[in-house]
């Protein structure tokens, strides 16, 4: 597993790195200078007189071994070989590095982000040299927006790659361990999806095709690891769609699960089992829906003969359905997927 880190200056990604370090993982650096040094800061800023202005270096880890590489290419060539043991490389600041590390199964990038507030204090604390003077607060900020938002700075893009976006903000080191070890950053569905995952993002795409006004609702039906149909909610076809105005129903500010004799959409199950067909589905077959199943779902679903039923979001209707299917022998499960996107700390 490599695990790239990427973020703005003085957001902490030293201090991720160091957790990662205490967990087994080894730093891994390209040289992009004669000193070979990285540090999570600011380059220099221009002021008004056109003068250079030299941050202060954070603190950088020393206290264990970094395997340097002359390249990107050299670094992936060597971790490919070496996949299965834990590695970490920080301050990833272009997209073409990103894109190379992203092409591999075993690579994983974290940002690393902090409010401009406090990155600025952080800055502040590290600033101990008296002949050194500290710049103000504007003068931070304008080379913070440089640093994500120039035209030829790559940060703000890269950082919108990530699988996981660590906002910083915490007081204290013990904070951000523990909830780092919280997100178990090291689960191999981070890398591959599970099969549940694998499922549940297909049901999750297809609900995206759904035109239903009230709710967008997709699954997928399963039989051996093999999808045999899908299905998102909507009208029937050759009717007109819910979003353009097809059923009334639908389109009127009524309670949700109420006045459902008079609507008009066939639900996602509805349209999976209908597409499969009784001939396809065995009593190994599992559907997978980003929305539990409703009530009159629960009952064609036992009628089926399916033997699980895997649902992400809870649904108003839900003892009832869980009632029906266990009394129709399906197994109801909740999908809990790992953490992903922003993380506030």
């Amino acid at each position: 597993m490599l695990i790239g880190i990427c973020g703005t200056s003085y957001s902490g990604q030293d201090e991720v790195a160091k957790y990662l370090i205490l967990q087994g993982f080894k730093r891994l650096r390209v040289r992009r200078n004669p000193q070979n040094i990285e540090t999570d800061q600011i380059l220099s800023i221009d002021n008004d007189n056109d003068k250079k202005i030299k941050l202060p270096p954070t603190p950088v880890i020393i206290d264990e071994e970094i395997e340097e590489f002359n390249s990107t290419e050299q670094l992936l060539e060597f971790v490919t070989a070496w996949w299965q043991e834990k590695f970490l490389i920080t301050h990833i600041s272009d997209l073409k590095s990103h894109e190379l590390l992203a092409s591999r199964p075993f690579f994983l990038l974290l940002s690393v982000q902090a409010s401009l507030t406090v990155r600025y204090d952080r800055y502040l604390r590290q600033v101990t040299s008296p002949q050194l003077k500290p710049i103000s607060l504007d003068e931070f900020m304008t080379t913070s927006d440089t640093e994500l938002y120039d035209r030829s700075a790559e940060l703000a893009r890269l950082m919108s790659k990530s699988r996981l976006q660590i906002i910083n903000n915490g007081g204290s080191i013990e904070l951000l361990y523990v909830k780092l070890s919280n997100l178990n950053l090291t689960d191999e569905s981070r890398l591959r999806p599970s099969w549940d995952a694998y499922f549940m993002q297909l049901a999750n795409l297809a609900a995206r095709r759904s035109n239903c006004m009230k709710r967008r609702v997709g699954c997928v039906l399963v039989r051996g690891r093999r999808v045999i149909a899908t299905g998102y909610n909507g009208t029937p076809r050759g009717v007109l769609n819910c979003n353009q105005g097809g059923c009334e129903r639908c389109n009127l500010a009524s309670i949700g699960g109420s006045s459902l004799a008079t609507c008009l959409c066939l639900h996602a199950e509805e349209n999976a089992l209908l597409e499969a067909g009784r001939e396809r589905v065995s009593e190994e077959a599992v559907l997978y829906c980003n929305t539990c199943p409703c009530l009159t779902c629960s009952i064609k679903i036992v009628q089926m003969g399916l033997k699980e039923v895997v649902y992400s979001q809870s649904y108003h209707m839900d003892e009832k359905s869980y009632k029906v299917l266990r009394q129709g022998g399906v197994t109801l499960r909740k999908y809990w997927p790992p953490e992903e996107g922003i993380v506030i700390i």
